[in-house]
């Protein structure tokens, strides 16, 4: 049987950002990249949030993220909300330390019934992102598409939050057609490990409107470390303060780059949708 087959899960989302929670903590076991395929068919999500036993003392478990396409994302800040929303509930607590590919994400509860993720410190430098080629200044980088003498987008930020982002200024986010421009730029040389594609457009001085082509996903209605990795840029290049309000299609995040610490504060909310098995049959052609 799949192993994915008969689990409970939830549907859940964080700003838009589709989730299906997945609850493995009992046990020790591989998810195949075909189950992760074959469940998006039927729940369409942005991220799978698959928890499973601590593998570090003092954390509450080891997470997996998976995108539609059944790869491996480094961070969810929203699907982490989502993640800590449930253990909030089951536990009784009021902060939470989980374990990512990424690193170790503490999560707070916050006021209004919002929660706080700690995605760490942004990485800057151009193999640490990574890039296919050094870059001294990862604030603006060579890469641009469309005409050489009158590019449609050119020279984005770069950042790691967890996962690659590239970060394009624009003065309207909806004036660009990411559907078909964020395949391209997710799959350009210069990123081999592939990267999330954002449009920033700077409101002021304290609030960024975003739209992102999430790799491995596709267009989304949220996603948290683009919003982080958009206020980290935004600081670094002085269209922003530290703190912003990151207002996203599926609503708005509050993030703060902190400076005693060089940590990211990531702040929003968590909506439940509904709670279901995974049926076996959705399982069959993955076998």
């Amino acid at each position: 049987m799949a192993v994915l087959a008969d689990r409970p899960f939830f549907k859940m989302n964080g700003a838009g950002n589709a989730i299906v929670v997945v609850d493995l903590r009992a046990e020790r076991v591989e998810i195949p990249a075909g189950e992760v395929r074959a469940v998006a068919a039927r729940v369409p999500f942005d991220q799978m949030m698959v928890l499973l036993p601590a593998r570090t003392p003092g954390t509450d478990a080891y997470v997996r993220i998976f995108n539609q396409d059944g790869s491996e994302s480094g961070a969810c800040g929203n699907g982490t909300r989502c993640i800590a929303d449930v253990l909030f509930a089951e536990t009784g607590k009021d902060a939470l330390l989980f374990e990512t590919r990424a690193g170790l994400l503490p999560v707070t509860r916050a006021e209004g019934g919002l929660i706080t993720v700690d995605m760490g410190p942004p990485r800057l430098k151009w193999d640490e992102i990574p890039l296919a080629e050094p870059f001294a200044d990862t604030r603006a980088i060579e890469l641009q598409i469309g005409p050489i003498d009158a590019p449609i987008l050119h020279s984005p930020a770069v950042v790691n939050m967890g996962n690659p982002h590239a970060i394009f200024w624009v003065e309207d986010v909806a004036a660009y057609d990411l559907a078909r421009i964020g395949p391209l730029l997710e799959n350009h040389p210069i990123f081999p490990e592939r990267a999330n594609i954002s449009l920033a457009q700077v409101i002021d001085r304290g609030h960024i409107r975003l739209r992102v082509w999430e790799r491995g996903t596709g267009l989304t209605l949220a996603c948290g470390s683009a919003a982080c990795a958009a206020v980290v840029a935004a600081a670094r290049t002085r269209r922003t303060g530290r703190a912003a309000t990151v207002t996203l299609p599926g609503g708005d995040l509050h993030i703060d780059w902190r400076e005693k610490d060089d940590h990211v504060l990531m702040t929003g909310p968590v909506e439940h949708e509904f709670a279901g098995r995974l049926n076996p049959h959705w399982f069959e052609a993955a076998a």
